[in-house]
């Protein structure tokens, strides 16, 4: 990755050794596919997490299908090794690799990372809000709904923007079209005003044949304490659902 890239993102650096061991073991468990690049794009094998031992300090990596290029890996000693979990895109390292059998079946072992890295494009990457405490969005009805504002509970947000529920059809679908003096109720952040921008809406259907609508929405006027207070609620769910991951909560 050249000093470009990486100015284009926003990276978070995870050396707890509980939270690594939890977050390579989701990646096994969720069965997501590994880049295992041996000598940069010109030399890159797919592979699997299929075990985590934090007892001998190992993990072990589904083999090449070609003999020559595992040949390679175990030459290289080092590779690295690129992976999605959760949409977050994840890069570690894998040391110390050498030959080993799992399930009867020939695989790779190596050292598992000190630390790995969480990288996130900000404008793209979104953090579903909870549940037990949901984030609300105050925003002016239209006239032909009696104006007024109405509370529209968030679905997820990211720097960029956030998605809603309009369960009762309230608010124009209308692409490009400027939503004035909104309001959103961060817990234990505070409220932030913003104006809105319609990008997109999906009607859904849900299991008890009830529709609801979901509008994503851009922030088009957000002051720099606004997007402020927006990093540190994202930040704070992502230290909390880091927490779960490794067993902390």
């Amino acid at each position: 990755m050249n000093n470009q890239e990486l100015d284009n993102w926003h990276d978070y650096e995870v050396a707890s050794r509980r939270e690594v061991v939890a977050l390579l073991r989701q990646i096994g468990e969720k069965h997501q596919l590994v880049r295992m690049l041996v000598k940069g794009e010109a030399d890159v094998c797919v592979t699997t997490v299929l075990e985590v031992d934090p007892d001998t300090n190992t993990m072990v990596l589904d083999r090449s299908i070609e003999r020559m290029q595992n040949e390679r890996i175990i030459e290289a000693g080092k590779v690295r090794c690129e992976t999605t979990l959760d949409k977050i895109r994840i890069l570690f390292n894998a040391e110390n690799l050498r030959p080993t059998l799992f399930e009867g079946e020939a695989a790779l072992r190596a050292d598992i990372p000190p630390n790995l890295i969480r990288l996130q494009r900000r404008e793209y990457y979104r953090m579903e809000t909870p549940v037990s405490n949901p984030v609300r969005a105050i925003i002016p009805l239209p006239v032909e709904h009696g104006g007024g504002t109405g509370v529209f509970p968030l679905h997820d947000i990211s720097c960029g923007g956030i998605a809603i529920l309009d369960n009762k059809f309230q608010l124009s679908t209308t692409i490009g079209e400027i939503l004035p003096n909104c309001r959103i109720e961060l817990p234990e952040i505070g409220p932030i005003s913003v104006s809105l921008e319609i990008r997109n809406s999906l009607d859904l259907t849900l299991l008890n044949n009830k529709t609801n609508r979901r509008l994503g929405l851009q922030f088009a006027d957000i002051s720099r304490g606004g997007m402020a207070g927006v990093q540190r609620y994202i930040t704070k769910l992502e230290r909390e659902r880091n927490a779960r991951l490794a067993g902390l909560a």
